[in-house]
């Protein structure tokens, strides 16, 4: 086994009781100091972009929720640094598992949003350049107005070939976003939309 060195410079011997002491016992590092405040700061940072309505349900301390709400009023560079350092002094103060929680909610159900909204998009560019699109869509959503959806892919085409506005485009989404979510509503499915099959 190779010598360790410690930060004395002194070589030893690998001894596993003698690591497990070291650990338990060894001082954070300033390394270590500056990346967990430069965390918090971060996090403090992250909440001025919130909308106050996010930022009252994070159930926040008193002085963090004003210092966050005041952080949007300073316009001066100088003022903005020293108010973000502020900030992250008053994040190491409260616990924050909480608040990353939330967020990592919140981030989780944006995403999801984005993936769905992805997926009806495709389904409408298929159904407006592949014939067999249409048929496919029908196959997994048979409470589809047939017609209607039919109707507005010819016109789509139509506004398409003639440089128009994407009027029926626009249409074709809304209809494929309330037949979808109409499907979600009424299956037993957890989180994930229905959409999401056969997109590619």
């Amino acid at each position: 086994m190779k010598a360790k060195k410690t930060n004395s410079g002194t070589d030893f011997s690998y001894d596993a009781n003698l690591a497990s002491k070291l650990n338990a016992n060894e001082p954070i590092s300033k390394t270590q100091l500056k990346a967990e405040a430069d965390d918090q700061q971060a996090l403090g940072v992250r909440l001025t972009e919130l909308p106050k309505d996010k930022l009252l349900k994070l159930d926040l301390p008193e002085a963090v929720l004003t210092a966050v709400l005041d952080s949007k009023k300073i316009t001066a560079n100088g003022a903005i640094r020293r108010h973000k350092q502020y900030l992250g002094r008053l994040m190491r103060d409260i616990d924050n598992a909480p608040i990353l929680e939330q967020l990592a909610r919140w981030d989780g159900k944006h995403s999801a949003e984005n993936a769905y909204f992805h997926g009806l998009e495709r389904w409408r560019d298929r159904m407006i350049k592949e014939a067999n699109a249409l048929s496919e869509f029908i196959a997994l959503y048979p409470q589809t107005d047939i017609q209607q959806l039919r109707t507005l892919v010819r016109n789509a085409q139509k506004e398409l070939a003639a440089g128009k506005p994407p009027k029926s485009s626009r249409e074709i989404f809304k209809v494929l976003r309330d037949v979808t979510q109409e499907s979600q509503d009424n299956s037993d499915a957890n989180d994930d939309y229905s959409v999401t099959p056969n997109l590619s």
